[in-house]
């Protein structure tokens, strides 16, 4: 039986990867500024693709697994990290919160 759903999985989790990423894009399109922008990317890129990595786990030979495996987990230690040096990069560049209910919270006078 999981010959026949795994193929079905596998199709679903592609999809499902490509939504979110599609999704993504239109946020990185349409949203006002830089760091919701930024946000936008870095969800891409870790609920983008992990449903896309573990499809092709699935998919794939037992002998790409760790490799796949490895793949994921320096994505979920190394978005984070960048999308926040990014965010900060653009402050301290006095990049505008052009959103209407942005808030600096960080206690610097601009």
């Amino acid at each position: 039986m999981s010959g026949v759903l795994l193929p079905w999985l596998v199709d679903g989790l592609v999809i499902l990867g490509l939504v979110v990423i599609t999704a993504a894009v239109y946020g990185l399109l349409w949203l006002p500024d830089a760091y919701m922008a930024i946000h936008a990317a870095s969800k891409a890129t870790v609920l983008g693709l992990c449903p896309i990595l573990l499809a092709a786990m699935l998919a794939g030979s037992p002998a790409g697994i760790p490799r796949l495996l490895l793949v994921t987990a320096l994505l979920l230690l190394t978005v984070p990290i960048t999308s926040h040096v990014l965010a900060l990069a653009a402050y301290q560049r006095k990049e505008p919160m052009r959103s209407p209910d942005a808030v600096d919270e960080s206690g610097r006078l601009s």
